[in-house]
């Protein structure tokens, strides 16, 4: 993922971002993932979501305050702002950030917005879409049946 407009963008690299619903870490320093997803259909709006985790993998060298917010459709309002958390990466390393957010309430469809911040500056956007799924027609003959 390119980073967006940050004097940062030398000295660390954003690998990849999972979003999911849940992350584990196993033997052996591996990480778990279930319920990856890159969208969220539901059948009803609004709803809420017990957890979200977002999985940052880094790599690079350096020292600093990550933190992950996500916005409402429009920009204007945040559904959800962690924490800022350490991030230290050695010399050549790499490193993994996980943040979670409990209880979320979608309030409405379309496209949130999934911003990941170093030391307060903008690093890259994410769109999380979210859709109503549409009702199954009944007019519609069920090929199983027949």
């Amino acid at each position: 993922m390119p980073a967006v407009g940050t004097s940062h963008a030398r000295t660390i690299e954003l690998v990849y971002q999972i979003l999911c619903d849940d992350v584990r870490l196993e033997v052996g320093n591996k990480l778990s993932f279930m319920g990856v997803f890159q969208e969220i259909h539901v059948p009803e709006i609004p709803f809420g979501l017990p957890r979200l985790a977002i999985c940052n993998h880094w790599r690079g060298t350096g020292d600093y305050l990550s933190e992950v917010r996500i916005l409402y459709p429009g920009r204007q309002q945040a559904l959800a702002v962690s924490t800022p958390s350490r991030l230290s990466l050695p010399v050549h390393g790499s490193n993994a950030n996980v943040t979670f957010f409990l209880n979320l309430h979608f309030t409405q469809a379309g496209e949130y917005v999934v911003q990941t911040l170093l030391d307060s500056n903008l690093f890259c956007e994410t769109i999380l879409r979210v859709e109503r799924l549409a009702p199954p027609d009944e007019d519609l003959p069920n090929p199983l049946l027949n």
